[in-house]
């Protein structure tokens, strides 16, 4: 039973019997503080009050307060409780479970923040690129890891969306010290695009859930300063080069001659592109086959349809061999497709020779120098832009281009390969007048 209603005081507390209660002073309708002598002796404070369905209730305060902070515990219950929380302690449970929801939300995030590492975006951002289709993905996989992952495995564990400009300019560095700027280069397009790729996909249903997952908002590598790598893409052979490069090519009988013909006499197209020609892009009828164009931000890849001359379709035919199988650029019958590194490998066998015949004006020439050259020569003939970019499958990702004019230069295209074969080979090229060229079908 519990003692009267007066104030209580330390030196009441200290004279009370085990089990004894006592009550503090209180206002009627507040509730009221209460004390009890615990069998070990200490002092267990309580606030008891009239709960739902006029039940008395008591509620646990502890037993290592003070008897000021035991009052100021009860006045906070207290005011509550005069506020209209009157089923006390069913509101204290939902604070408690609410409580608990709010540190599971904290400890998600935090965990969230912890995994969204660079290399948790890297690595996500090299799987978009897998799931677009990109022929690329591999490559960036293995540049990310060589370049980034192994080198740097503390920042590659950082969170991304900590990271700031300088964290990142030490990747490049070190690419620069060892004077491989062109990898410099390429790592920094990937720490850029990564971090947008990861930025868009917060509003992109499409993206892939790893990007999006990564909660990221700014962009570190936007502002890395572009590399130079001392090599401007401004090399093309000559005319008298580019013709003692045919007449090599064509004096090759074997699959490897007949895939350097193939690529020269369809424009130079990209490697990437030629490897994934299968059996049902070819239009026999048509004289064509069918390139689908992936790169870029493309999720779907754009028909890029490529006519073929009468040489590129015998080299073709040299190519798949008496197999004919699947694939179309290839030096194994169409087993496999002709990978870049197969390609590179012809062609450096072809430059060297060429350099050691001194058929060489200036240095040696690449795959992407061919492709060049071929777009130089065509312009010197006369051919616009427009159907040099309609035959190479680039500059066409304009508004108008992509939306409106669905010609597909068809004439133009075949005109320009006939007057290119006919530079290779020295016979006059014919231009023809974009003026009074086919008209276009309705």
């Amino acid at each position: 039973m519990a003692k009267g209603k007066g104030q209580l005081t330390a030196r009441g507390l200290a004279a009370l019997t085990t089990g004894e209660w006592a009550n503090d002073a209180a206002t009627h309708g507040a509730g009221v503080l209460q004390a009890r002598k615990l069998a070990s002796g200490a002092i267990g404070f309580y606030y008891r009050y009239t709960g739902p369905n006029r039940k008395q209730d008591r509620l646990s305060l502890g037993s290592t307060l003070t008897l000021a902070e035991a009052r100021s515990a009860a006045a906070l219950l207290s005011r509550r409780y005069q506020a209209g929380d009157r089923d006390l302690r069913r509101a204290l449970a939902a604070d408690e479970a609410e409580a608990v929801r709010a540190r599971a939300l904290a400890d998600a995030e935090a965990n969230a923040v912890n995994s969204a590492t660079l290399g948790a975006m890297m690595e996500a951002y090299a799987d978009s690129l897998d799931i677009a289709g990109k022929i690329s993905a591999g490559n960036v996989r293995k540049a990310i890891v060589l370049h980034i992952e192994k080198p740097f495995p503390a920042l590659w564990a950082r969170p991304a969306g900590e990271l700031e400009l300088d964290d990142l300019i030490p990747v490049l560095s070190r690419l620069v010290r060892a004077d491989k700027l062109r990898e410099a280069g390429k790592i920094r397009s990937y720490l850029r695009a990564a971090y947008a790729a990861a930025i868009r996909a917060k509003q992109d249903a499409a993206a892939p859930d790893s990007l999006r997952a990564l909660n990221l908002s700014r962009n570190p590598a936007q502002d890395l300063s572009t590399i130079d790598s001392g090599t401007p893409r401004e090399h093309a052979l000559s005319v008298a080069e580019l013709r003692a490069y045919w007449q090599r090519i064509a004096a090759m009988s074997d699959a490897r001659g007949a895939m350097l013909r193939f690529h020269l006499l369809t424009g130079a197209q990209r490697i990437s592109q030629l490897a994934r020609l299968v059996t049902a892009d070819l239009d026999l009828d048509h004289h064509s086959v069918r390139i689908l164009d992936i790169k870029g931000r493309r999720r779907h890849g754009r028909a890029h349809v490529v006519p073929l001359i009468k040489q590129a379709e015998d080299a073709l035919a040299t190519m798949r061999g008496e197999r004919a199988g699947e694939f179309l650029f290839t030096i194994s019958d169409g087993v496999d497709a002709a990978t870049y590194d197969v390609f590179r490998g012809a062609l450096d066998r072809v430059v060297a020779d060429m350099a050691a015949a001194e058929e060489l004006e200036g240095r040696a020439f690449t795959p992407g120098d061919l492709r060049r050259t071929v777009e130089t020569r065509l312009a010197a003939l006369g051919y616009s832009e427009e159907v040099r970019g309609h035959l190479q499958s680039h500059g066409l990702s304009g508004v108008q281009k992509r939306h409106y004019n669905k010609y597909e230069y068809d004439t133009e295209k075949r005109a320009a390969i006939n007057a290119l074969y006919g530079l290779l080979t020295g016979v006059s090229a014919v231009v023809i007048d974009l003026a009074q060229r086919t008209a276009r079908p309705a």
